[in-house]
């Protein structure tokens, strides 16, 4: 079993918010591919289901973004999960819009959810889908950048959560290289 954990903010005020763009994705490929219906459990909202034949917990914490390891260390204890076998899908200002690296460990490059995941894991040798917001070039203008939502002139958004949607089987047989490719693929078919 994989655990895959969205990392965002609660409630509708967020739901559009760059810093939710974990949650987003995490909702494209239960969408996508028939996952069962977000139900509450381990202080998140979670979903399961099967991909390339490996079964898959998404998990949104519902503790807001700053206290996400609480959540996400409840759910890998009860299922008894290594960090190896943990993926976190987050917002990533040093990456351009729509662009996307996954990796296995590293810093937090200040990310408060990574932060609180690492504290409550013991741990940063969890995996991270880092998908690329932008920076809005000056450090006093990062949190509103973070915390306001996607304009409507941000178009690589959609294409970005279909194309991970699609390519999610590859990253559940941990083919992180593929997924990645994959993903360009798609969202250059769909510009």
């Amino acid at each position: 079993m994989l655990l895959w954990v969205g990392l965002g903010n609660p409630g509708p005020e967020h739901a559009r918010q760059r810093h939710n763009i974990g949650f987003m994705a995490l909702d494209a490929i239960a969408r996508r591919h028939g996952f069962a219906p977000w139900r509450s459990k381990f202080k998140s909202e979670v979903s399961d289901g099967t991909l390339g034949g490996r079964k898959i917990l998404l998990l949104k914490p519902m503790t807001y973004m700053n206290l996400s390891g609480d959540a996400v260390q409840a759910a890998a204890a009860f299922h008894k999960l290594p960090p190896a076998a943990i993926w976190a899908w987050h917002d990533e200002l040093d990456l351009a819009p729509g662009k996307l690296r996954v990796k296995k460990g590293g810093g937090t490059a200040g990310h408060n959810g990574l932060r609180d995941m690492q504290r409550a894991l013991g741990s940063a040798d969890f995996w991270r889908v880092r998908l690329g917001i932008g920076h809005p070039g000056q450090k006093e203008k990062v949190t509103g950048h973070v915390l306001g939502a996607f304009a409507k002139g941000e178009t690589w958004v959609e294409p970005l959560l279909e194309a991970l949607a699609e390519a999610a089987p590859l990253l559940a047989a941990e083919k992180p290289e593929e997924f990645m490719t994959r993903v360009a693929l798609l969202t250059q078919e769909q510009a």
